[in-house]
């Protein structure tokens, strides 16, 4: 049994979004074992029932005293509307998915605001509003809400609901708020940068076909092609892009073209790609230097030995470029640049190595590579992972590049000598449990 003082604050806060974690993260165990012990916090009040989606609770609830639709309580001082839209609930249980929507129109009719919410003063890097329509479309992604919120006034541009209504690959409450015809261009450009975030091709032509504009410049500073490419998104992105009316030419408020973002990313195929399309190719020295290194072009040998400091003087300025060109997979590119000196050990964004970037992102003929040109096998990254470790993690880790669909990776780091006892946790694999005890590791 649950041993709390308070169970109805304990419930809540258990069954709500959590405030020290993602707030699409955690389960409802700890919720339903408080329920199971104290049954009668679903029956405690009308934020409980809110929570729970119970609609005949809340209906009862506002009948007995109005003034409970809009009165703040609980732990957190929310009101009814807010703990319903930040329901774990609403987000894992789909079996109250009517009930959620009926008892929050029953809020809304008794004179609950859809604009709703809590300020989450320890958000970073600046304290934010949470508004209601953010849990329903960002969190629990749930349409027949979202929907609900839009008919009732909610205002779908205060930036966290445009952020986190793409993530994941449900797009069908993202696509309640753009029909809404409510979002600034400022709010699509957005949600587009954020599907390019998720590698979400068909989110990212439906919002193309819908009105999302390439060439806008979004709040951070660049347009959608240039953030495709920081993403290092596959080619068929910035083809998408292209094909939508993208302008390579465009300079972010960084005064970068994405001819320049796609040199400093070793992305000779979107160079390649923005040819064939007609745009000519403009870049700075050093720019173009790397725009040839890209594409395998054996005249920057040339440029670097007319200039013996250039090699240096641009791993000192830029210490990712090595990094960036194995993570993007282009490996005739990255023998290139050894061969004129770029440093194997060298790290860039994030403390990681040409091989964490390459390993990491499963380019296997990259990874060959710079383990037979000695790459550092124990090096490791701001969060203490070696190359080997993170290849046991993109195994069963969730991201736009993992899970590795093999453990060729993994196997070639062993059988190149890298050190078992980095990985400090069990993968949950057999078969690659088995690989780390068979090159020594213990346990």
């Amino acid at each position: 049994m649950i041993e709390t003082a308070d169970p109805l604050a304990a419930f809540i806060d258990a069954a709500c979004v959590p405030l020290d974690a993602w707030h699409s993260s955690g389960t409802l165990e700890r919720a339903e074992t408080i329920l199971a012990a104290h049954p009668e916090v679903a029956r405690a009040g009308i934020h409980a029932a809110a929570i729970l989606g119970d609609d005949e609770g809340v209906r009862g609830f506002i009948a007995a005293d109005p003034a409970s639709a809009t009165a703040k309580g609980g732990p957190r001082g929310w009101d009814a509307l807010t703990h319903l839209c930040f329901s774990r609930y609403l987000r894992l249980d789909r079996a109250r998915s009517d009930g959620f929507v009926a008892a929050a129109r029953a809020l809304l009719d008794a004179g609950a605001s859809a604009n709703t919410g809590w300020f989450e003063n320890d958000h970073q890097p600046d304290p934010a509003w949470e508004p209601a329509l953010y849990g329903a479309a960002g969190v629990a992604h749930h349409a027949g809400l979202t929907r609900l919120l839009l008919e009732r006034g909610a205002n779908p541009n205060d930036g966290e609901v445009a952020y986190h209504a793409p993530e994941g690959f449900d797009n069908e409450a993202l696509q309640l708020l753009v029909e809404s015809g409510g979002l600034t261009q400022d709010s699509l450009t957005t949600m587009l940068l954020r599907k390019l975030d998720w590698t979400d091709y068909d989110g990212a032509a439906w919002l193309l076909a819908h009105g999302a504009d390439p060439n806008h410049l979004s709040h951070w500073g660049n347009q959608a092609l240039h953030h495709s490419l920081q993403r290092d998104n596959r080619i068929a992105f910035p083809e998408l892009l292209l094909d939508h009316g993208a302008d390579p030419t465009l300079r972010s408020k960084a005064g970068r073209s994405a001819f320049a973002v796609a040199a400093r990313m070793g992305r000779g195929d979107a160079l390649d790609l923005f040819e064939r399309r007609g745009f000519a190719v403009a870049l700075d020295r050093d720019d173009d230097f790397l725009a040839a290194c890209a594409r395998g072009d054996a005249s920057a040998h040339d440029r670097a030995a007319a200039d013996p400091g250039l090699v240096a003087r641009l791993q000192a300025e830029d210490g990712g470029i090595l990094s960036r060109f194995a993570g993007a997979g282009n490996t005739a590119a990255v023998r290139l640049l050894l061969d004129l000196g770029f440093d194997l050990a060298r790290a860039g964004a994030g403390g990681k190595t040409a091989l964490h970037l390459a390993t990491w992102r499963e380019r296997g003929g990259t990874v060959r590579l710079l383990l037979e040109r000695d790459a550092p096998l124990e090096a490791k990254d701001a969060h203490g992972d070696t190359p080997l470790a993170l290849a046991v993690r993109a195994l069963v880790e969730w991201s736009e590049w993992t899970p590795h669909e093999t453990t060729e990776i993994v196997e070639a780091l062993l059988d190149a000598g890298a050190d078992p006892r980095a990985v400090r946790l069990s993968s949950g694999l057999p078969e690659v449990d088995a690989l780390l005890r068979r090159h020594g590791r213990e346990g």
